[in-house]
């Protein structure tokens, strides 16, 4: 029996890309509304209600009036927007978050995706928090360098067009430090304090990468680097989707840059720890397109239906 999918948003980024990821497959309906109906109430509460997965691809408000057009117990939400990711009545949808994460994956039919700094910066944190050894009150700080093509269709537009200079050089934002990932990266890593974060545009079109630093004397007493290392290894262990690259990375030190799109087109998270004397330097990279959105959406939906989880991905 196959499975009726609706993406709600199917012409923006996540929407499309999601599309990408289930056109190969052929245990989904995918069901689709016609251009001209895209805005009728009706048709959207008809076709939402109609699927077992319904993939809401919509500003915060637009995601919060589809989701009261449900009505069918049976529809599972998938929300990628912000506006449900510290609501305690959705589960957050990232499957190697803790332990019995997937179970409520499974159980749950509200599920909101996980912004793109936020994975990258909560799959860092989270392990290092649980095990004790960054204390919940720290104040850290964290960059996120990303392509473009997480500003949405606008931006993309604005890139491609090409002819401004300024946008040829790295572009730091959300100065006024109340970036709309904060609320997410403090309730899924234990964090008490909100961090000092620092996202940054580069003129390339995806990948992601979060650094945080950290002085040994800001943590726990056993905290050195093979320790935290050794956590994040073993909190992933046997994890598809993330990886722990060895600590101090000799391939990244030897090449001397970071390759910020080293997991473009792919599902994949990759962790790094970089550390000398007392200084250390957590690193997660991730396609933003990929782990940041829709492949998080869609791995998300395969936990749910109990299929393969890397299925499509």
């Amino acid at each position: 029996m196959k499975h009726a999918v609706f993406v709600d948003g199917q012409e923006g980024t996540t929407g499309l890309r999601i599309h990408e990821y289930l056109a190969g497959r052929d245990d989904v309906e995918v069901l689709r509304i016609a251009p001209e109906l895209r805005k009728d109430a009706a048709e959207r509460a008809r076709l939402l209600n109609a699927a077992d997965i319904a993939f809401l691809c919509l500003p915060d408000a637009a995601a919060i009036e589809a989701a009261a057009l449900v009505t069918n117990p049976k529809t599972c939400l998938i929300d990628a927007s912000t506006a449900h990711r510290i609501d305690a009545a959705w589960s957050f949808g990232l499957p190697e978050l803790a332990a019995g994460q997937r179970e409520r994956l499974r159980a749950s039919k509200r599920i909101a995706n996980p912004g793109c700094h936020a994975s990258a910066f909560i799959l860092a944190m989270r392990p290092l928090v649980d095990a004790g050894l960054v204390p919940r009150s720290l104040g850290v700080s964290a960059t996120s360098i990303t392509g473009y093509s997480g500003g949405g269709k606008k931006m993309i537009e604005q890139y491609e067009a090409g002819g401004d200079a300024r946008l040829m050089a790295p572009r730091p934002y959300a100065l006024g430090l109340a970036h709309k990932h904060l609320p997410e990266m403090m309730a899924h890593t234990g964090l008490e304090v909100a961090p000092v974060f620092m996202p940054v545009v580069g003129p390339f079109y995806k990948g992601l990468a979060v650094s945080i630093p950290l002085h040994r004397a800001q943590l726990a007493a056993q905290a050195d680097a093979p320790r935290l290392h050794a956590a994040l290894e073993a909190h992933y262990a046997g994890e598809r989707f993330v990886r722990v690259m060895p600590l101090n990375d000799g391939a990244t030190l030897q090449d001397g840059f970071f390759d910020v799109q080293g997991c473009n087109d792919t599902n994949r998270v990759d962790l790094f720890v970089f550390a000398r004397g007392e200084q250390v330097l957590l690193m997660a990279r991730l396609d933003n397109l990929g782990k940041g959105a829709s492949g998080a959406a869609v791995q998300s939906m395969n936990v749910h239906l109990g299929v393969a989880e890397d299925l499509g991905l």
